[in-house]
């Protein structure tokens, strides 16, 4: 059986804010307080967690781990419409939710358990034999081409692949991780809470993101920072006037960003302000994490990094043909297999089966691999592949030369019908002022930097862009 959380000692485990200051228990208290909840969950089956940004949310997933109960997180920002289907589709037995909460009315007819976060350090700790191969956790997709799709993650793949960056990044039980992550996701959750965990480190959770309190959390000894390009985003505009921010950013042993790429310019400003750079690595929900920059590569931003030890990385292209090694800067579908992958999607086998080839995962993201195996993502296939005058053009690498404009604050690249090219490359900004640049200034600056034929030929100004809870640009609301 693989041990996903550390051994119960008097170490700290996990720190949250409260009304009255932090919230934190050790190892020995959260598993007796696990171990308390773990007795009453049902043997099998599933249960729901109303995934808030709290201590009750790591006990109840902690429980769940102890019980060989799968946990289907609920994203509590998410519409009756889409929980409806995440919980008519899943069948949880309990809705596991801390005290005093107030659902939406779709949820009330779930049985439903308070989680007490409380210190219980003298309850025995919860044992069952529970199968590697045993799900973990339902995690639903996003939904963006349908409904969302519930994903088995087994035990054996969240303990390898947090086994693998750990190895890759060094990450120990020395280490303090520092976060604002919502725990609904793979991110937040699996990495986020399970990873330290499993290593017996200390997990020190914001709340919310806020650049003081993150100043604060690294002071009292962060060593590690999880986030996303959003936050970094508000970090990169924070340092040139908040000494105290670069001080703690430069001393991290890491700062790792993920869930989307990093753009050029956010990458620039934390490294001339701190000497750090950002790690960036590349997963799904169906995979976990498939690539890692490594500490220390000298490469230049842009990359995801090379494959994690035991993950299997190829390109192919549009007849499933995989691209010859040796072709480096070549447009091809990632598709990746190893112990990381999923089990398949919860009540969805043709799903499943239409997701695989011959044992490797679709993921529909587009990428080049430069001379050392490196992988640069250009996109997902169905919303970031331009296909204009003949070319394959990634929406990504024109989204970062876009951003390097000082008159740009936000881009986005999509396509539209032309006539004569089939697909013309459009550019959404949102300005930095109020006198936004011009599509010359645009095709001029991405023709210098890249290539003539993946210049803009359309520009649309707008106040903002449409993106999700992990900050991903929705680019099917942009087109419609």
């Amino acid at each position: 059986m693989l041990p996903l959380v550390s051994t119960p000692d008097d170490r700290p485990a996990l720190c949250f804010p409260g009304p009255d200051g932090d919230r934190v228990l050790t190892y020995r208290e959260l598993s007796g307080a696990a171990s308390r909840l773990a007795a009453e969950l049902p043997v099998g089956g599933r249960v729901a967690v109303w995934a808030t940004s709290t201590l009750e949310t790591c006990v109840a997933v902690t429980a769940a781990v102890l019980a060989g109960v799968a946990v289907v997180p609920l994203n509590p920002r998410s519409g009756e419409r889409e929980l409806r289907h995440v919980v008519e589709d899943s069948t949880p037995e309990l809705l596991l939710c801390p005290p005093g909460t107030e659902l939406p009315e779709v949820l009330v007819a779930l049985p439903r358990l308070e989680v007490d976060a409380s210190p219980a350090p003298d309850t025995p700790p919860f044992t069952r034999q529970v199968d590697d191969e045993e799900i973990a956790l339902v995690v639903y997709t996003s939904g963006t081409t349908g409904p969302p799709k519930g994903v088995l993650l087994s035990r054996r793949a969240v303990a390898a692949n947090l086994d693998t960056l750990a190895r890759t990044w060094g990450w120990t039980g020395q280490d303090v991780l520092v976060h604002a992550l919502p725990l609904f996701h793979v991110h937040g959750l699996v990495l986020g809470v399970l990873g330290p965990l499993r290593l017996g480190g200390y997990l020190r959770h914001l709340g919310r993101f806020d650049t003081g309190a993150l100043t604060r959390a690294m002071a009292a000894g962060g060593t590690v920072l999880f986030g996303v390009p959003t936050m970094y985003h508000r970090l990169a505009e924070a340092v040139g006037e908040d000494p105290a921010l670069v001080r703690e950013l430069a001393g991290a042993r890491l700062l790792v960003s993920g869930s989307a790429a990093l753009p050029l310019p956010d990458h620039e400003r934390l490294t001339a302000a701190t000497g750090q750079r950002v790690v960036e690595r590349y997963g799904m929900t169906e995979t976990l994490m498939n690539t890692s920059v490594r500490p220390g590569d000298q490469a230049g931003p842009g990359t995801v990094g090379t494959p994690l030890d035991g993950v299997e990385l190829r390109l192919v292209d549009d007849l499933g043909q995989p691209l010859e090694p040796d072709a480096p800067g070549e447009i091809g579908e990632v598709q990746v297999r190893g112990p990381n992958l999923f089990s398949g999607y919860l009540n969805r086998p043709e799903a499943t089966a239409e997701a695989m080839a011959d044992g490797w995962f679709r993921t529909g993201d587009m990428a080049v691999l430069d001379a050392e195996g490196r992988v640069r993502l250009v996109g997902r296939r169905s919303t970031d592949l331009i296909k204009s005058g003949g070319y394959k053009i990634g929406a990504g690498e024109i989204e970062n030369t876009l951003l390097a404009h000082p008159g740009v604050a936000e881009a986005a690249v999509t396509g539209e019908p032309d006539p004569d090219l089939g697909e013309r490359v459009v550019a959404w900004i949102v300005p930095t002022g109020p006198a936004a640049p011009t599509l010359a200034e645009l095709a001029d600056l991405v023709a210098a930097q890249l290539a003539p034929h993946k210049r803009p030929r359309r520009l649309r100004v707008v106040e903002s862009l449409p993106r999700n809870d992990m900050g991903k640009i929705l680019k099917r609301e942009l087109r419609a």
